[in-house]
């Protein structure tokens, strides 16, 4: 299955944690990064009062199903030492799953597509550079960027 997953950091070494992200998820089983985006720096979003963010769109390829690929996700991000004490606050590391293919999910721990991400000049960006044509899995997403206000965000 393929996913399309954003990776954000305002914490420390923003690109070394970028590095470090993609590493740990082609050190998974049957996993591997295959497309990457350019890394953005980008607003925050939410909570304004903290430090750009470094941001960045892969696609990986996994035998993973959608539940083992969050818990993966989110087993990177504790072995980063992520904490969740603010909400949309700094972080070391964020590993969102935007889409798993065409698949439709609303569970309780996941949600795909994810809710936001057309909200997200920090998703819809990077996902754009990766499909020019604005479509990913059957889901146009181009139009979305249209909508947004604000959210600076720079090409590194």
């Amino acid at each position: 299955m393929e996913y399309i997953i954003s990776v954000g950091t305002n914490m420390g070494d923003r690109k070394e944690n970028i590095d470090r992200a993609i590493e740990s998820i082609n050190l998974l089983p049957y996993t591997d990064v295959i497309r990457q985006s350019s890394v953005y720096e980008t607003e925050p979003v939410g909570y304004a009062r903290q430090q750009n963010f470094y941001n960045i769109a892969l696609v990986v390829e996994s035998v993973f199903e959608p539940g083992e690929m969050l818990g993966a996700c989110l087993g990177i991000e504790s072995g980063f030492g992520r904490l969740r004490t603010v909400r949309n606050g700094p972080r070391i590391i964020d590993l969102d799953i935007i889409f798993a293919e065409d698949a439709e999910i609303n569970s309780r721990n996941l949600i795909v597509p994810h809710p936001r991400y057309h909200e997200r000049r920090f998703v819809l960006e990077p996902l754009l550079e990766l499909f020019p044509d604005g479509t990913a899995y059957g889901i146009e997403f181009k139009h979305y960027l249209d909508e947004i206000d604000g959210q600076e965000i720079i090409k590194l």
